[in-house]
């Protein structure tokens, strides 16, 4: 099941931030939760495998049977399995409007999208995992756009800057995918060749 519980301790867990609140936190207390936090035990190779995949689940919100089916597209595709990953990963309508600027955080994209907020190339999807291509313009729907939710991001979005495979207006709450994924310039700290390591010994 998607974890749910509270993401300061898994980014303190996993060092990694999976939001900008989990940033700040890690800033001031970088070590693991728990008494002995400090006293971080040495990770077996199995063990740091795991970790990031469990990086890239929590960060992108996925279940385990979700990550599985993305990582064997991933693998079938030609290129860097890992590479190929993230770049699934990223496609999906959540993480674009996450990266548009539309939500704060995943967690709350996926929640905007599962409500109706957005359609994709005119048509209404309110499906998180959809997965979204080169080409494709993301938007607000005018119906919501009459919300208080649109008027709060509203002078956000004016200053926003999103990705560069990414084309954000904010004055149409829209944004357009120009073109695939840089996973060298995604702000993620995962290491998708331990993940890559980790399938091949399943």
């Amino acid at each position: 099941m998607r974890y749910t519980g509270p993401k300061a301790k898994k980014a303190r867990r996993l060092g990694m931030a999976f939001t900008a609140k989990d940033q700040k936190i890690l800033q001031r207390r970088s070590t693991p939760p728990g008494q002995h936090g400090q006293n971080r035990s040495r990770l077996s190779e199995y063990g740091t495998q795991l970790r990031e995949k469990q990086k890239a689940k929590i960060a992108y919100g996925v279940l385990e049977r979700q990550f599985e089916i993305y990582f064997s597209k991933a693998l079938k595709q030609a290129g860097v399995t890992g590479h190929n990953l993230l770049k699934l990963l990223e496609y999906r309508l959540d993480n674009i409007v996450f990266r548009l600027g539309f939500a704060e955080t995943r967690a709350q994209a996926r929640q905007l999208v599962n409500h109706g907020f957005f359609e994709v190339n005119g048509k209404k999807v309110d499906i998180p995992s959809f997965n979204v291509k080169s080409g494709d313009v993301v938007s607000m729907r005018e119906v919501k756009l009459k919300k208080a939710y649109a008027e709060k991001i509203r002078e956000k979005l004016k200053s926003f800057k999103t990705l560069d495979w990414l084309e954000l207006n904010p004055a149409k709450f829209s944004g357009k995918v120009l073109s695939s994924p840089d996973v060298e310039n995604l702000g993620l700290e995962i290491n998708t060749q331990l993940i890559v390591e980790h399938y091949s010994r399943t």
